[in-house]
């Protein structure tokens, strides 16, 4: 009660359960948040330059471009046993805000997302867009998929890479006149909801395996459509020792100036 008078705020819902409200659970998310970094400040804090440690925060979606992360990683813990890795999932939207508020060090975007309010590595393309689906659904005859191909059909896709860059281009249509059934933002779920009949998913190669399965089979797509991914940091970012020389790494294995 102090609490919401301070804020003058209503936190709570009160009767035979307390709950929060809208306000008290976004003043939740902040405190949440207010721990991380604190806990995040102290980590960075008890590193030193004769014995490197501490933690490392990196976020990303759902793609085989953090094989490429996880690569450098493995060599840098090598040379630096004491650090630590923390690694988060989410779309980018989520990784854009943790990286905002200084939650993350460095996320890994797929394009087109906007880069200009950060630093950004371009990374080798790793992954390739295709078309998950029933292997008794009609389109599992073709050897490839084209834009024509998939105009009509139940689509399940991320809403977010369809509305907007390379593959809404690829498609050739606004995403209101295709027959969107379902969007995902983490594709496992969207996998389930294919194998039991909803529609076809776009997504990214190597994030669901289809092989060996009796239910569910890719289609690339044609033309032939990778996927870009940027490894990202904020603007003038103040690094702890581990992130710094992490980012020295990222730099000589995958290049960038």
């Amino acid at each position: 009660m102090d609490l919401e008078e301070e804020l003058g705020a209503k936190l709570f819902v009160r009767g035979r359960k307390v709950t929060l409200t809208e306000k008290g659970a976004l003043l939740r998310k902040r405190a949440q948040e207010i721990i991380e970094l604190t806990n995040k400040a102290v980590a960075e804090f008890s590193a030193t330059d004769e014995s490197l440690g501490g933690e490392i925060h990196i976020g990303g979606g759902q793609n085989d471009a953090m094989r490429l992360i996880a690569k450098t990683a493995v060599k840098f813990l090598r040379k630096y046993p004491l650090v630590q890795y923390n690694l988060h999932s989410g779309n980018a939207e989520d990784i854009s805000e943790r990286l905002d508020k200084g939650l993350l060090d460095f996320g890994l975007l797929i394009a087109p997302t906007d880069l200009r309010k950060y630093e950004s590595l371009r990374l080798p393309p790793t992954d390739t867009w295709v078309v998950l689906m029933r292997k008794d659904s009609p389109l599992a005859n073709l050897e490839v998929i084209r834009p024509k191909d998939i105009w009509k059909v139940p689509l399940i896709s991320s809403r977010q890479r369809l509305v907007s860059g390379e593959l809404s281009k690829w498609i050739g249509r606004d995403f209101e006149s295709l027959n969107v059934v379902a969007t995902y933002n983490l594709i496992f779920n969207a996998a389930l909801m294919v194998e039991e009949g909803l529609g076809y998913a776009l997504c990214l190669d190597k994030l669901v395996s289809a092989a060996g399965s009796e239910t569910i089979c890719f289609k690339p797509l044609s033309p032939r459509l990778e996927s870009g991914m940027s490894i990202v940091w904020k603007k003038y970012q103040v690094f702890s020792k581990p992130a710094e020389k992490f980012l020295l790494s990222l730099r000589d294995d995958w290049g960038g100036e």
